[in-house]
């Protein structure tokens, strides 16, 4: 039966018009679809058709796109979008079984809000809720905060991990069976089985409990897409799910081995960890078709826009003034994301493109592993990621929506089911159950 063989897993990255840059410009692209919330519903219910274990919605706290002026920020799209809380809130009515996560900062929020609004969506879809957790990378977000440039990279992670201990902690303010509503007795609730947080630490004091009942899973489940060496470290502690980008096979597996290392140095099983590396996938029915849909979206690039991706990539590193056709020069290191500006990096020294060619490159999978051909080739590279130790299954970014993610559901996922690599109906009903992690315990009251 499916749930005794291990099977793929499957998320769908939701940005509204499509993962490539320049995809709102696309004739079949519903650009000002951030904020239609029908769009969003028939997304999510094209992934539940095709029986994904979640969908997934980034997010960031302000418009994080580098700009100089007004002129330059109007050729961007995706810089409208709803906050992800309240759109899956609205979205767990209208789906069944498929998983609902939302990207949240520890940076710019406190502990309690994010336990109980998570905890709160977690009741309202039935235990489908999962947190994305990032520590913002962007001066822009800070900006909105009263902050002038973020915290340095150390700092951010040190406020996480608290953070992290407050959060999972306050999911655990009440056991399972704590409330009674017995009217005759007159006890709403038995108060042995109420724990009181009262933690008070370097960055937060929060006494607790929640003013919500325990979530259906236990624990929303947790998701981490760090991949510096402090994310590394966070997500082995921490995370349920590990979002991650590759460009091959090789340092796929390099990173699934050491992660699942990582894990079981922290004491924990690295088989209750799913590692599920974005795929920027570009279906056709012949691999020429495919290869002609790619190009168009690339024709589409405006090098005003191409150019600022790549500087956001950078960490905000200034690279206006470098010659176009000419190699990217050594830049140091910023604040922002260190891992994505590590792999950009190394994608322009092993493969000796130009800073035009660079960010034609990363317009479409922005680092993550870009598959062009039909839908035979696209799952022979998934099975043999995932048959390989290089994945437990797949963030899929469709290049533009809803195209993209139809032909992903209705030519790629057939030809998965027929080589056995996905379910053929939902086993469960909770994200977890898709997931195949454990439902945490209570802690015991000390």
């Amino acid at each position: 039966m499916e749930a005794e063989r291990r099977l793929l897993h499957l998320g769908a990255f939701l940005v509204a018009p499509g993962y490539h840059v320049a995809s709102w410009r696309h004739p079949h692209a519903h650009a000002d679809g951030g904020t239609d919330f029908a769009h969003y519903r028939d997304l999510v219910r094209t992934a539940e058709r095709g029986l994904f274990d979640l969908v997934f919605l980034s997010d960031g706290l302000g418009i994080r796109t580098p700009y100089r002026d007004e002129e330059e920020l109007s050729r961007w799209g995706r810089i409208v979008q709803f906050e992800p809380l309240t759109l899956l809130s609205a979205l767990a009515v209208t789906t069944e079984r498929i998983g609902l996560a939302a990207t949240a900062s520890t940076s710019y929020i406190e502990p309690f809000h994010l336990a109980r609004k998570f905890a709160s969506l977690d009741h309202l879809s039935g235990g489908r809720a999962a947190w994305n957790v990032v520590t913002s990378v962007t001066d822009a977000e800070a900006r909105n905060f009263s902050r002038d440039t973020q915290l340095d990279h150390a700092a951010r992670y040190h406020r996480a991990r608290e953070f992290m201990r407050v959060v999972t902690g306050l999911w655990d303010s009440w056991e399972d069976d704590a409330f009674l509503y017995d009217k005759e007795s007159g006890r709403f609730f038995d108060p042995a089985k109420l724990h009181i947080l009262d933690h008070r630490g370097e960055h937060f004091a929060v006494r607790g409990p929640l003013n919500i009942t325990r979530p259906p899973q236990g624990h929303p489940v947790v998701i981490q897409a760090g991949a510096s060496p402090d994310g590394q470290d966070f997500a082995a502690e921490w995370a349920e799910v590990v979002f991650t980008a590759h460009q091959d096979l090789a340092q796929a597996q390099a990173f699934y081995r050491g992660i699942r290392a990582r894990v079981a140095a922290h004491g924990r099983d690295p088989d209750q960890v799913r590692v599920m590396p974005g795929i920027f996938p570009v279906i056709g029915r012949t691999r020429a078709e495919a290869e002609d849909k790619y190009a168009a979206l690339q024709e589409l690039v405006d090098p005003v826009v191409g150019l600022g991706l790549l500087t956001l990539l950078l960490g905000d590193v200034d690279i206006s003034g470098c010659p176009l056709d000419g190699p990217l020069p050594e830049l140091p290191l910023t604040e922002g994301s260190v891992s994505r500006q590590q792999l950009v990096y190394q994608k322009a020294r092993s493969e000796g493109l130009t800073i035009r060619q660079l960010y034609r490159s990363v317009a479409g999978g922005r680092g993550h592993r870009i598959v062009i051909g039909t839908p035979e080739q696209v799952a022979d590279e998934l099975e043999e990621w995932f048959r390989h130790e290089g994945a437990d299954g797949f963030n899929v970014m469709p290049p533009v929506l809803p195209d993209g993610l139809d032909d992903f559901v209705d030519l790629v996922v057939p030809e998965l089911r027929r080589r056995g690599l996905v379910r053929s109906e939902y086993q469960g009903s909770t994200l977890r159950e898709h997931l195949g992690l454990p439902r945490p315990a209570a802690r015991p009251r000390s």
